[in-house]
């Protein structure tokens, strides 16, 4: 008789937790305003991540565990430089955006302009909607 495989069962995600999307959402936007504070100057990676948090007011603070990844991301693509430097007496490492990476950076705001009106959108018609329904449900008139 031939064992049993055992099929891994992939985590359940929660889609109806608000904290399932708003980390799904800051991963995406870290990417973006890592590139957004690049754009201002060269900084190291501390200081990326404070301005990202700075920059977003608290939403999106990215880790050491994130940043770094995402800059050697940037890096090998050829979006960024980074060279050694003595900063307040420590050794770190200053990243600085390539024409690439200011391209890249007008692309992604492009893009999320265009993420951003959509979601306005929406939420404007989601609630339009909320409004009928709430008028509906008092038996109010269907039509503003």
């Amino acid at each position: 008789m031939a064992p049993a495989l055992r099929t891994a069962q992939a985590p359940r995600v929660n889609y109806a937790s608000r904290e399932y999307w708003a980390g799904t959402i800051k991963m995406g936007l870290s990417k973006f305003f890592i590139l957004r504070v690049l754009h201002d100057g060269p900084l190291h990676g501390y200081d990326i991540a404070r301005a990202v948090e700075r920059t977003t007011g608290g939403c999106c603070s990215p880790t050491e565990g994130t940043i770094y990844p995402v800059l050697r991301e940037f890096e090998a693509g050829g979006f960024l430089t980074a060279h050694e430097e003595v900063v307040q007496g420590r050794q770190r490492r200053v990243y600085q955006l390539t024409e690439a990476g200011r391209g890249a950076f007008r692309v992604a705001l492009d893009a999320w302009m265009e993420a951003t009106a959509a979601l306005r959108d929406t939420g404007l018609a989601f609630a339009a909607a909320d409004r009928a329904d709430a008028r509906r449900a008092k038996g109010g008139p269907c039509c503003p």
